[in-house]
This record gives C-alpha cells, structure tokens and sequence, in this order.
C-alpha cells in the first residue's frame, strides 16, 4: 500500500484524503431523521427495538446513534427526553446554584451534609 501511495504521489498526487468513491447510497438523511423525531414525539416510552420494528431498512445501531447524536435525545427514567436545557431551565440552574453557593457560605459544612445529589435532568424537569 506504501508503494502505491508513493507512486500516486511522484505521479503528481498531492490530496492526502480519500477519493469520492461509488457505494450504497445511504437512506439516512434529513427527513429519515425527521420521520424517526416524529416517531419519538408521538411515544416517548419507546425502545430502539419498538423504532426498529417502525423503520426494519435501518439497523438498530444505526436507530441508536440518530436518536442519541443527531437527536440529541437522552433515556431518563424509561422516557426519551432532549438532551438541551432550555432557557429557563438554565436560568433556574443559576439560580439554584446561586442559592447553594449564598448558603454554603453563611452555614458551611451544615449545608453541604444536607445536599442530595441526582441527575441534572432531575433537577431541571
């Protein structure tokens, strides 16, 4: 493969990346992901088998990572929630910060004893 590299390139070659090279076209586009985002909408206590058993040209990897990546879609508690806070979900994490850093400050390890830790969708919903 050295070879051949090294020919390519006293030839005259002088791109480094990979051509453009003739395949199976892929079905996962932007309305695929719409369809599989209309699918969620509609039940949210869906597992990647039941969306398999929806859309059976498309393997469950494939369905996992368009749901995790592309959707930006999270399992909580056996129901698919975005990933993304919104603005007020935000501002209610600053503000609650705000709160535990004013009282970490006036009552000390007391405070701190007292938190009960969870997952930060948890805190927000």
């Amino acid at each position: 493969m050295v070879r051949k590299w090294v020919r390519q390139f006293n030839d005259g070659r002088t791109n480094v990346h990979d051509e453009a090279r003739n395949g199976r076209p892929s079905v996962v586009n932007d309305g695929f992901v719409a369809k599989v985002n209309e699918k969620i909408r509609e039940n949210r206590r869906f597992t990647i088998r039941t969306l398999f058993d929806e859309f059976p040209q498309i393997s469950k990897t494939v369905l996992h990572e368009i749901v995790t990546n592309r959707l930006n879609y999270c399992k909580l508690c056996s129901r698919w929630v975005p990933k993304m806070l919104t603005d007020v979900h935000e501002t209610k994490r600053l503000g609650s910060a705000l709160k535990f850093r004013t009282r970490c400050s006036e009552e000390g390890n007391e405070f701190l004893n007292k938190i009960v830790t969870g997952h930060e969708t948890w805190v927000c919903s």
